[in-house]
């Protein structure tokens, strides 16, 4: 697939627009689309399954979907897409096939390609009216910092919410695609920094959604525990207090031994 150039767009603006929450409804004409792979026990997480295994990685893969489904729901968008890898293809897949079912979602195959060509794959027949793409590895995001990412795609024709490992875990983009997508070395550490260039370049407007952290490594899902302990304890027993950003991956947390039960 070959993006094509947004020449009509203005001067780039990078910078995150606003900081204001963004509450469900206000994405009711945006696609939201999930972009994850089939939760197979060895072929999913596989940098955790020294650590925890390969059931219990693919189990906490399975946990960062069903979050990432639950809190696109919440913004109740014009539509869910689940872009999914399996060996079988998407449609094939039981595990990504109920999830479909559950959340209300269509169901699409990423196709072949490096991880910028099936990103575009998904976003292309979308993007018209305008289209998120995240991944589910980013579990303990907010629901009102995604919300602010879709918020900013009503500003400017493309949105990305950097990652702390210097790449991006979203992009949002509304009209022509954006030559952002090939010819890019995926899994390096300037990915976010040459993305942003190249919109320069091309002088496309672009906001930059609010930073997160993502889970790769066992020492990021030990992060991942600290952070939702931390969210707890701040929350005390205050009757008030907001549940968790990742219900699903709390409780297999849990079941790991990494969590205390709670909230």
């Amino acid at each position: 697939m070959t993006p094509a150039r947004d020449t009509a767009a203005a001067p780039a603006r990078p910078g995150p627009l606003g900081r204001s929450r963004a509450p469900a409804g206000l994405s009711r004409d945006v696609t939201l689309i999930v972009f994850c792979r089939e939760p197979l026990a060895g072929q999913t997480k596989t940098r955790l399954i020294p650590r925890l295994g390969a059931a219990r990685a693919a189990e906490l893969a399975r946990a960062f979907i069903l979050d990432a489904l639950a809190k696109c729901r919440a913004l109740a968008p014009g539509r869910i897409v689940i872009a999914g890898s399996a060996p079988d293809g998407a449609e094939n897949s039981p595990h990504l096939r109920r999830a479909a079912r559950r959340f209300g979602a269509e169901l699409i195959d990423q196709g072949g390609g490096s991880l910028g060509a099936r990103m575009a794959r998904a976003l292309e027949p979308y993007c018209a009216g305008g289209a998120v793409l995240f991944g589910t590895d980013t579990p303990s995001l907010p629901r009102s910092l995604l919300g602010r990412s879709v918020a900013l795609l009503r500003r400017v024709p493309v949105v990305i919410a950097p990652s702390l490992d210097g790449g991006y875990y979203l992009v949002g983009v509304r009209g022509p695609m954006p030559v952002i997508f090939r010819a890019i070395a995926w899994g390096r550490s300037d990915v976010l920094k040459k993305t942003l260039a190249r919109l320069r370049r091309g002088r496309i407007r672009y906001a930059l959604g609010p930073a997160w952290y993502d889970i790769d490594r066992f020492s990021d899902v030990a992060l991942l525990a600290a952070h939702l302990t931390w969210m707890r304890m701040r929350a005390g027993a205050r009757p008030s207090a907001p549940p968790l950003p990742c219900p699903a991956t709390a409780k297999v947390l849990q079941r790991l031994g990494l969590l205390l039960a709670g909230r």
